[in-house]
């Protein structure tokens, strides 16, 4: 009775599978791209981390051939034509970022900065300090007029597809106004680059009610309720985002980054529990290899490599921050982002709605 049960159980689990893996309408950072001639995107190898490289079984150091190595690889990209501009300072993780935009001139970043600055790119893409980026992608690249604060604002795998999260580490002390520009500029991102019409805009919440919340929450509430253009349904908790509850969730930074860590913490401790669970037993095993297939797919839809890198909005050029641990696919994805962008002339649309709202 009990291996019936099990075998009902497993049957069970594939069709929801099967079913979430049909339901789940999927975006990916290449699904806009037509073209990718006449976009200038700077990927900023810099390294930053503390490892000191891998040693041969002979004691060659990494560091020995590093330059030799980059010299060779230099070669055989110029046949690709892309261009290697050669950096000679690095900005550590733990450095202080104002100081280091400051003083590190020759590091990757200020030079790719720099370089959108002085429109030689369009936009740079980094899986460098976080601290630094966002300081150079407002001393260096430069807001565009009329923004206040320019947000972080990575999209978050949900059950009906992906939604905004904005901001998620630019601004810790954010005012009323920045929560407003976050639902114009977020509102504007969404239907234009991931193909929402009329994006559902609610803000980060406590409860449902429009009289709970902080003091920020409550003084915001009103001003979104009246702000023409953006589609505000109200407040949201954080258990509703992953069902997908809105399409752009908005947030001062110390909250967005708490969800955010949240939802990464959880989906890999979740993942890990499901593998070891289907590993502990033969039966389990064998059901394993019934669902993987539907499995291998559902988990896809909530892979956040596909989307892209987190931009930083409201600049003018584009800033692209991906995880320190991110994979070529998340810099290829990250670096279509960018085509996207400029394609969709993210900036003109925002540069044209910010001009109206004043």
């Amino acid at each position: 009775m009990r291996q019936k049960i099990e075998l009902v159980i497993t049957v069970l689990l594939l069709a929801g599978l099967i079913f979430a893996s049909r339901k789940v309408s999927r975006y990916a950072a290449s699904d806009n791209v037509k073209d990718v001639a006449g976009n200038k995107v700077v990927v900023d190898a810099g390294h930053g981390g503390s490892d000191p490289g891998k040693i041969g079984i002979n004691g060659l150091e990494e560091k020995e051939v590093n330059l030799a190595i980059a010299q060779y690889v230099k070669e055989l990209l110029k046949k690709e034509k892309i261009e290697v501009v050669h950096a000679e300072e690095v900005i550590e993780m733990a450095e202080p970022p104002v100081n280091a935009i400051r003083k590190k001139k020759q590091s990757s970043l200020v030079i790719g900065m720099n370089m959108i600055k002085h429109q030689e790119a369009d936009a740079i893409v980094t899986a460098g300090s976080t601290g630094a980026t966002l300081v150079g992608g407002q001393v260096l690249v430069g807001r565009i007029k009329g923004i206040e604060r320019p947000p972080l604002a990575p999209l978050v795998p949900t059950e009906k597809g992906v939604s905004l999260l904005i901001d998620c580490g630019a601004n810790v002390d954010a005012r009323p106004s920045h929560l407003v520009q976050f639902a114009q500029i977020g509102s504007i991102y969404m239907e234009n680059i991931v193909g929402i019409k009329n994006p559902r805009v609610a803000i980060l919440n406590i409860g449902a009610e429009e009289e709970k919340g902080n003091q920020l929450v409550k003084e915001t509430f009103p001003l979104l309720k009246e702000c023409p253009g953006i589609n505000f349904i109200g407040s949201i908790e954080a258990r509703e985002i992953p069902h997908g509850g809105a399409d752009v969730i908005v947030c001062e930074a110390f909250a967005g980054n708490i969800v955010l860590k949240l939802y990464e913490g959880v989906a890999a401790t979740l993942l890990s529990k499901v593998k070891e669970g289907l590993m502990s037993s033969l039966r389990s095993k064998i059901g394993a290899l019934l669902i993987k297939p539907a499995l291998k797919q559902t988990l896809k839809s909530f892979d956040a490599s596909q989307y892209g890198g987190a931009p930083l909005l409201g600049l003018n050029g584009l800033v692209v921050k991906t995880h320190g641990s991110a994979k070529a696919i998340d810099v290829k994805n990250s670096i279509l982002q960018c085509v996207t962008f400029k394609q969709q002339d993210i900036n003109g649309k925002i540069k044209e709605h910010i001009i109206v709202e004043k």
